[in-house]
């Protein structure tokens, strides 16, 4: 297996699982209505506002690698589309499936030497750093998801 696939392999992990941590984007937003979805608890982000934020970096990522200029603002990764009904619901997590998976083949038809080049921008590092944030990223907020999927089904007892 080469980087770039082993690569791909981590971040497609992360979205439909066998990673170590057993832990993955699908399986946790499962089930998930877009009632609660959408639900603020505290002052915390909701889930549709943190699956759109993952999508965001994966989606800006994408570009490059389709050879499109980066194109994307850290201001507009929150901004997600109003979601009012189940469709909409399944819409965000329908394009985030589909990207994922389109930025995952991509990774793997990478030569390994792309790993070491800059990544649209000195700024920004390489390809190789990029790729591995944007799985770190992932994890993150899959962790935030997590827990809020967890407060919302308390509260929904109480």
């Amino acid at each position: 297996m080469t980087l770039p696939e082993q690569i791909a392999k981590q971040f497609r992990a992360v979205y439909f699982g066998g990673n170590w941590t057993f832990s993955n984007l699908d399986e946790h937003l499962k089930g998930v209505t877009w009632q609660q979805a959408t639900a603020k608890v505290d002052g915390f982000n909701t889930i549709a506002a943190l699956v759109y934020h993952i999508h965001y970096y994966v989606r800006a990522a994408l570009d490059v690698l389709e050879g499109k200029p980066l194109n994307a603002k850290d201001t507009y990764s929150f901004d997600y589309p109003t979601i009012d009904c189940r469709k909409d619901w399944e819409i965000l997590l329908n394009k985030t499936r589909t990207d994922a998976e389109k930025f995952a083949n991509l990774v793997s038809l990478l030569p390994e030497s792309k790993l070491w080049e800059t990544f649209s921008e000195e700024k920004y590092g390489n390809y190789y750093r990029n790729l591995h944030g944007i799985i770190e990223h992932a994890h993150y907020h899959l962790g935030q998801i997590v827990l809020l999927k967890k407060l919302l089904l308390k509260i929904g007892e109480d």
